[in-house]
């Protein structure tokens, strides 16, 4: 690694972090890392984005209360900025979260190159740009790295990490251990890939979830109600492959590939492209408003993030039993 990235701070006693783009997902990071104690310096060019930052983070606060708040947490730890280089002054970590175009971030990163302080790692949001692509040319770009969440991120513990082309593998390692020590549940990409891993796999499933209600299989209604009352309840607590291999018996994945593969293969094969078309899209603009019942998207995303808070509190608690009676 380059003497520029070799004063890494140790990724559990990080204290200072920048904010940069503070747009839905910029903002639910802000709430994260200031309910782990942190100071947060942010900037956003959006006219009123200090006053919807504020308000996001204040809405948020009550659900990161009752997750539980680490020392030092307090929302008056948050410095709004008016300049980019002001938000990066003395940080240890920066979580860049600027639109999904390659244009936007490029333009964005040129400003960083005199103002990101030696050894901070500058990790971003984006869910489907390369880093390879986005580092390239950069100053300090072997300390660019992806740490792509799910939204809300004060909520959905995932991140995913990967390097680029010129991202030290230590940067990536750092990455994955300061992300853990403060309360997410990071995962290592061994490739860059668009769409990158969890995206692609909601992706496929609503491939499916599409095709069921444009072929008028199910209504959107019965379509979301079959995930979030059977594979999604599994889902939340495994994943697919040990949920498989659990549905083998005492024979394990053998016994399930054994009996079940054949036909899955046969249900693999029967699945068709699906596009996006006018006719498609019409359809499922029509089917949202009957699937919702016309709720808007504040009262959805509010009990979205109750039902959440209610879930983490339940797994976590259950979690913990289950590691005493483990010993």
């Amino acid at each position: 690694m380059t003497g520029q990235s070799s004063a890494l701070t140790d990724p559990g006693a990080v204290r200072r972090v920048s904010i940069i783009g503070t747009g839905t997902i910029g903002a639910s990071w802000a709430a994260h890392f200031l309910a782990y104690g942190m100071d947060v310096r942010a900037y956003d060019p959006a006219p009123d984005a200090e006053r919807r930052l504020q308000a996001y983070i204040d809405e948020a606060w009550p659900a990161l209360e009752r997750l539980g708040l680490r020392p030092g947490a307090d929302r008056g730890r948050l410095t709004f900025c008016s300049e980019v280089a002001a938000a990066l002054e003395d940080a240890e970590f920066v979580q860049e979260n600027a639109p999904e175009r390659m244009d936007v971030k490029r333009a964005l990163y040129a400003q960083f190159d005199d103002a990101l302080p030696p050894g901070a790692v500058m990790s971003t949001s984006t869910s489907g740009l390369l880093m390879s692509e986005l580092q390239a040319g950069r100053r300090g770009r072997e300390r660019y790295v992806l740490g792509h969440p799910f939204n809300p991120p004060h909520l959905i513990p995932l991140v995913e990490v990967l390097g680029g082309r010129d991202t030290a593998p230590e940067v990536v390692d750092w990455t994955l251990a300061f992300y853990d020590a403060h309360g997410k549940k990071a995962i290592r990409l061994n490739r860059e890939q668009p769409g990158h891993l969890a995206n692609r796999l909601q992706a496929a499933v609503w491939r499916e979830a599409v095709d069921a209600v444009v072929t008028g299989l199910a209504s959107m209604e019965d379509v979301d109600r079959a995930i979030a009352y059977g594979p999604g309840l599994r889902w939340g607590i495994m994943g697919p492959h040990t949920i498989f291999h659990l549905a083998g018996g005492k024979g394990g994945m053998p016994a399930f590939m054994d009996h079940f593969g054949p036909g899955i293969e046969r249900w693999w094969a029967d699945m068709r492209p699906v596009s996006l078309t006018p006719e498609v899209k019409r359809k499922l603009l029509e089917a949202i408003g009957e699937a919702t019942h016309g709720r808007g998207i504040e009262a959805l995303e509010h009990e979205r993030d109750t039902l959440l808070v209610a879930v983490l509190e339940t797994l976590a608690r259950t979690r913990a039993q289950l590691a005493d009676e483990n010993g």
